[in-house]
């Protein structure tokens, strides 16, 4: 979280005007968040859900992947069922179907992603959140879904931050101040 901190601290001229125009509430297209891994059928599905729920009022978030699977994992659909987030009509795809779009931001949700992310149309910022591959996990049922809560709640805390990041940013940039000296 300490690297996340820092990253936001260099937040972009663009960021900020499409903070100003929130504030002030001005008509405005939503920044577009691309959200990355290699599958799109796990970590990237949960960030979209929780992303889109938490801040969809901002945000137009999409997820892909650089080889999607196909699908969206069961047991990813289920996890995120338990905390409210509906991602079953959610699909899979590939990162290429995001050419050509403006993206403002990218965020990579593994490792391979990060090292292969292509560049986008009109991106200013790119965020590297590396998580647990939860398709990955073996064992019985109950350690498998354990895996996948884990990284489900470890996606959740992060893409919550980043949200609380954003609107506190919005909330300074009104005068209101900072409960942290701002």
């Amino acid at each position: 979280l300490r690297v996340f901190s820092l990253r936001l601290q260099g937040i972009s001229r663009r960021w900020l005007d499409g903070l100003e125009r929130a504030r002030s509430g001005m008509q405005m297209n939503k920044q577009r968040v691309l959200i990355l891994c290699t599958g799109n059928s796990c970590r990237s599905q949960m960030a979209e859900g929780f992303l889109r729920r938490e801040a969809g009022d901002l945000f137009e978030v999409h997820s892909a992947g650089s080889s999607p699977a196909g699908f969206v994992h069961s047991k990813a659909v289920e996890v995120m069922a338990e905390v409210g987030s509906d991602i079953s009509r959610h699909i899979s795809k590939h990162w290429d179907a995001f050419r050509g779009w403006e993206i403002g931001t990218v965020i990579t949700v593994c490792g391979k992603a990060d090292l292969a992310c292509p560049v986008f149309s009109g991106q200013v910022n790119r965020y590297h959140w590396g998580f647990e591959d939860p398709a990955k996990a073996t064992g019985s049922e109950a350690e498998i879904a354990a895996v996948f809560r884990r990284t489900r709640d470890a996606i959740g805390l992060v893409c919550g931050a980043w949200v609380a990041g954003y609107r506190e940013g919005i909330r300074c940039s009104s005068g209101a101040g900072s409960a942290l000296g701002g």
